[in-house]
C-alpha cells in the first residue's frame, strides 16, 4: 500500500466510514473509494456498490483490467434506548451474535450495573448521548421504553442517520400516536415507514425473551436480506 493512502485509511477506520482500498494488479497502484462519496462517475462504482453492502473482498474485472478491491466496513452495532426486561433478554443474544451493544436509558431505577453487568450502559438521556461517534449508517435501533419522551429523540436521530434499522415497541395506537409526532417534526412519509412497529418479526411474540427473539431477528434481516448478488 502507497504510504500516501495510509493516512486517510487509518482515518476511516477510526471515523467508522466504510471504504475499499482498489488496487491495479498490473500496476500495483492503489486508491481508496469511500461509500459516503461514491459517485455513478467512478468506473468501478457498480462493482464496489455490491461489495459494499457484501462486505466481502475480492477480484473485479474492468475493460480488460484485473483489480482487487479490499472491502473495510465498520462492525454493526446495536443501540438499545430502554433497560427494560426486553433488553435484558437480548444482552446474551447480541453477544453470541457478536454486535457490539449499547443500552440507553436516563431511568437509573432500570439502568443499573446489577441488572446489566458487562454492557456499555449510559444512564443518560438520548439527547445527551447520541452522536454521529455512537449511531451511524452501521448501526441498528430499537426503542423499547414506551416513553415519548425517552423514546422520540432517539428515533429521529437515527432517521437522520440513516441506521440500517429502526424499530419502536408499542400497540398500533402507540405507532399511530408515533407517526403523527414525526410528521410534526417534518418527517414524510418515506422516511416514517423506515421504522419498524411494533418492533421485531411479527412472530407472535408475548414474553420479553420472546419479543427479543424477534427484534434481534428483524435486525439481522436488515442487515443481511435484500442485497445485491455477491460477486465472486
Amino acid at each position: 500500500m502507497e504510504k500516501a493512502l495510509l493516512p486517510e485509511l487509518n482515518a476511516a477506520r477510526a471515523n467508522r466510514r466504510a471504504v475499499i482500498l482498489v488496487r491495479h494488479l498490473g500496476s500495483g497502484e492503489g486508491r481508496l473509494i469511500f461509500r459516503d462519496t461514491l459517485g455513478e462517475d467512478d468506473p468501478l462504482a457498480n462493482a464496489a456498490k455490491t461489495r459494499f453492502w457484501s462486505g466481502k473482498s475480492g477480484r473485479e474485472t474492468l475493460g480488460g483490467e484485473e483489480y482487487f478491491l479490499n472491502v473495510e466496513l465498520p462492525a454493526p452495532r446495536i443501540v438499545i434506548i430502554g433497560a427494560v426486561h426486553i433488553s435484558q433478554a437480548l444482552v446474551p443474544m447480541v453477544r453470541e451474535c457478536g454486535f457490539d451493544l449499547t443500552i440507553i436509558d436516563p431511568r437509573t431505577a432500570f439502568a443499573t450495573k446489577q441488572r446489566f453487568p458487562s454492557v456499555s450502559l449510559l444512564a443518560e438521556w438520548p439527547q445527551d448521548v447520541l452522536s454521529d461517534a455512537l449511531i451511524d449508517g452501521y448501526t441498528a435501533v430499537a426503542a423499547v421504553t414506551h416513553d415519548p419522551k425517552i423514546d422520540d429523540f432517539a428515533l429521529q436521530t437515527a432517521l437522520k442517520n440513516q441506521c440500517f434499522y429502526i424499530g419502536a415497541l408499542g400497540s398500533k395506537k402507540t405507532q399511530a400516536a408515533r407517526q403523527e409526532r414525526l410528521t410534526a417534526a417534518g418527517f414524510d412519509a418515506a422516511t416514517r415507514a423506515r421504522i419498524s412497529g411494533p418492533v421485531g418479526l411479527d412472530i407472535g411474540a408475548k414474553s420479553p425473551a420472546e419479543i427479543a427473539v424477534a427484534i434481534l431477528g428483524q435486525i439481522i434481516a436488515a442487515l443481511r436480506k435484500d442485497r445485491p448478488v455477491e460477486t465472486a
